[in-house]
């Protein structure tokens, strides 16, 4: 709930993205909408496509029909609390980053009247159906909250697959809608990567890929570990000896690589970089939304 000044900060001209169209022209979205607007006669220049055939044929003469965007936007926020995203060595766990990011952007859809909903990935999954206002935004946050902390408490179980979770994300959303998904990506499980080709065929699917620094450059040393099944050692993740590391664990820019490829709008998110190092990273996301 306290994210929500930092994602009043540029509203308005500031959150628009430039066309590319000749002479930079500054609009929200690309393309003539689908609402219809208004019917007005042809002039010069105007699209031939956009000519409305019956005006034209009771007046005689051409008429063309104008549309603007619908302004009604639907917005599901996945959030990833299996127990794999319960870990954070600076600042905050990976799973708080994500939740951080998500509210963050909520905020800024829900400011723009759009509507937001959740579906939270974790071993007692939570699901709310798209909502606006403030009031819809504070049934989110205090959902991600009571989720977060069920999840603290729970079991050390192996992470559950997020295919299943994308499903019922893309039952919550109206025709025309978009998913934002908040992960680690470190063991999304069997069929995932074909259950997001087939969303991104379907509707707009974004991914924010949740990085701790630890699993990006680990300091050299021996650093102890437990396992869930009570096994217990230490392990040495130096450069030398962590060639098998690095095949069983990819870098995140390896992770997010099959899904830039089939169209899913991707941005890394560094779990020390504070709400208001991500804000700026919401509001490029939220332009392409």
């Amino acid at each position: 709930m306290g994210l929500r000044h930092l994602a009043r900060r540029g509203a308005g001209t500031a959150t628009r993205v430039r066309a590319g169209l000749p002479g930079g022209l500054v609009t929200r979205r690309r393309g003539r909408g689908t609402e219809p607007d208004d019917v007005r006669p042809f002039a010069e220049g105007d699209d031939v496509r956009h000519i409305d055939r019956n005006v034209t044929a009771r007046t005689g003469s051409l008429h063309v029909r104008t549309h603007h965007e619908e302004r009604d936007r639907a917005v599901v926020l996945v959030a990833d609390f299996r127990p794999s995203m319960l870990v954070g060595t600076r600042r905050a766990l990976r799973s708080v980053a994500a939740a951080e990011a998500l509210a963050l952007l909520g905020w800024r859809i829900v400011g723009d009247g759009g509507r937001v909903g959740l579906c939270v990935a974790a071993p007692e999954p939570a699901a709310l159906p798209p909502a606006g206002g403030g009031r819809g935004m504070a049934a989110l946050c205090q959902a991600l909250a009571r989720a977060h902390e069920r999840a603290l408490l729970g079991p050390l179980d192996p992470d559950p697959p997020l295919g299943p979770v994308l499903e019922r994300a893309r039952a919550l959303l109206p025709a025309g809608g978009h998913l934002v998904l908040a992960s680690a990506l470190d063991a999304p499980g069997e069929g995932f990567a074909e259950a997001v080709a087939v969303l991104a065929e379907r509707i707009s699917v974004s991914l924010i890929l949740v990085s701790d620094p630890f699993e990006r450059a680990a300091p050299p040393g021996l650093y102890p570990y437990a396992t869930p099944d009570g096994r217990r050692g230490t392990a040495r993740p130096a450069k030398e000896s962590a060639k098998g590391l690095a095949k069983a664990r990819p870098a995140p820019e390896e992770r997010v690589a099959p899904y830039t490829r089939l169209g899913v709008a991707t941005l890394r998110v560094d779990s020390e970089m504070g709400p208001e190092g991500v804000a700026p990273l919401m509001e490029r996301l939220d332009a392409v939304l």
